[in-house]
């Protein structure tokens, strides 16, 4: 029978590099959001492992045996399934949508084969943003992505992802960092149950990769001045490694009215106004 799984944005509200690895791998201290905004990753029984690749976002991508989707289900231990990946995120823009197709993949391969999830060593081998897409619901992400603790008790809030459309190499962005021993959140985090808290906390924090990102893509300074300038945004921060920034806000109509005045007035951005993702 077949399934399928969704494959949510990840916002980075925060993301602090804390230090590198002798091995040359970042650490870093995030708070992870998860939107309701995402792909979707369709399974059936079928005698050969295939994929077909659809949706708005599909253009420029490969079903080959490198795409993630792939190497997920070949983890899994699967030789034979049709699989079909809806793709409606922005392709490398800082919102794990990758890793989040993965990690549907996994998911939905478990259902559909009865089998285990590998272990947290090979998940984490898929790349640094896949466990905690697995479980999309709000967390702290600390070390090269292996450190996962549930963050309960956020407040409802809704949010306005906007992307130019310009790919910033995740590579380039952390060569050019300022530097690699930012100090990380507070341990524990404090109570973040109202959203004017939230907002508060937020804005005293970073994300230590929008400097080189924005000397890389001076565009992503375009997209935080819109998003700064619209009626109730409290907080426009980028996500990830960019490009993908997001604008914070304490209502629905808020968001929605920002982002049809952003998309009315840049529509060769990608922009989508989405709430936090209700299930895990």
């Amino acid at each position: 029978m077949a399934t399928e799984a969704f494959a949510p944005a990840k916002i980075n509200l925060t993301l602090h590099v804390t230090g590198r690895r002798a091995d040359g791998y970042h650490l870093l201290d995030s708070l992870v959001v998860f939107a309701d905004v995402g792909d979707l990753v369709r399974a059936g029984p079928a005698e050969d492992l295939t994929l077909e690749i659809a949706g708005p976002m599909a253009a420029g991508l490969t079903a080959g045996p490198d795409n993630l989707v792939m190497k997920a289900a070949r983890m899994m231990g699967v030789s034979g399934a049709a699989l079909r990946l809806e793709k409606h995120l922005p392709v490398a823009s800082g919102i794990g949508g990758g890793s989040s197709d993965a990690a549907a993949t996994l998911r939905a391969m478990a259902r559909l084969t009865g089998k285990p999830l590998p272990d947290a060593a090979a998940i984490l081998a898929l790349g640094a943003d896949v466990p905690v897409c697995l479980d999309p619901r709000p967390q702290r992400m600390r070390g090269v992505g292996e450190r996962l603790e549930p963050v309960d008790g956020l407040p409802p809030f809704w949010m306005v992802l906007v992307n130019p459309g310009t790919g910033v190499p995740t590579p380039a962005v952390f060569r050019d960092l300022d530097r690699r021993d930012g100090p990380p959140m507070a341990d524990p985090l404090p109570a973040l149950r109202t959203f004017d808290t939230l907002a508060a906390f937020l804005a005293d924090q970073r994300n230590d990769l929008e400097a080189p990102a924005r000397r890389i893509a001076p565009v992503i300074g375009e997209v935080l001045q819109a998003l700064s300038a619209q009626p109730g945004c409290r907080l426009a921060r980028m996500s990830g490694s960019g490009a993908t920034c997001f604008g914070l806000f304490a209502a629905p109509q808020e968001a929605a009215t920002a982002r049809a005045r952003i998309a009315a007035t840049r529509p060769d951005w990608w922009a989508s106004d989405t709430g936090l993702l209700l299930w895990a």
